[in-house]
């Protein structure tokens, strides 16, 4: 019985990932009627591949940026001085934002604001980070509360978390917790359950810490390489302090 609920599961999420990743329609149906072999093709052929190169771009991306870490800077500099658009100000906003250079990146997501008639949420957001990066965290939770509305949840609550990150730098503590709680029922990765358990440790509920940091510890197993690396400094904190607080009884 349990290995047809996997099969089962395993069709479904399959199924799943051909239609949202428009794959042929024949997959669908050597799936269904051939549903371990189906499926295992559909992830050897299909799956599998599209991973490696993801991790094949990702691994070059950053091979170029630790040799020339000035290149995507230099070639956004240059577009815009070919023209001021507000589109070359956010890629050039984007390339300083990418190397921690947040208060220049300020300026230009400011310019690209200027200039388009509409709410730009996206670019509002980004501009809200900066500020929040930069050591202006009363600003960026101003604007980061008047974002214009979203259909997208995923946007929503990666607003929020930038929300909490910014009550918690001006001092709304408790507010910034239950935010964190909220979306981190909802969002991948454990970034949310990092930064809500060292709020509490912050206010001395280290008893309360134990679950976000736990469950950010889980989380944790199931990432990808990419991910592994990238957060790996977080997570191994979040390693250390449950090991910790385990040790102290809680």
């Amino acid at each position: 019985m349990i290995v047809f609920a996997l099969i089962l599961i395993l069709q479904i999420a399959c199924v799943v990932h051909c239609v949202r990743h428009g794959r042929s329609g024949l997959w669908i149906l050597g799936i269904i009627f051939f549903p371990l072999i189906g499926s295992a093709a559909y992830v050897i052929v299909e799956v599998l591949p599209g991973r490696a190169r993801r991790d094949m771009r990702i691994a070059g991306q950053a091979a170029v940026r630790r040799i020339d870490p000035e290149r995507e800077v230099r070639a956004a500099r240059d577009a815009l001085d070919t023209a001021d658009t507000a589109a070359n100000r956010i890629a050039l906003g984007d390339a300083l934002a990418g190397q921690e250079k947040w208060s220049d990146a300020v300026l230009h997501y400011r310019e690209a604001l200027f200039k388009v008639p509409l709410a730009d949420r996206p670019t509002q957001l980004k501009l809200a980070r900066a500020l929040l990066e930069s050591g202006n965290a009363a600003e960026a939770l101003r604007l980061v509360e008047t974002l214009p509305a979203t259909q997208s949840a995923a946007e929503t609550d990666r607003a929020a978390l930038l929300q909490a990150r910014a009550l918690a730098e001006t001092g709304e503590r408790d507010q910034a917790i239950a935010i964190l709680a909220d979306i981190g029922t909802r969002m991948p990765g454990g970034e949310a359950q990092c930064r809500q358990a060292a709020l509490l440790i912050e206010a001395g509920r280290d008893a309360e810490a134990v679950v976000p940091l736990a469950e950010a510890e889980r989380r944790a197993r199931t990432l990808d390489r990419y991910e592994k690396v990238r957060d790996r400094d977080m997570y191994a904190w979040a390693a250390r302090t449950l090991a910790d607080l385990r040790i102290r009884g809680f």
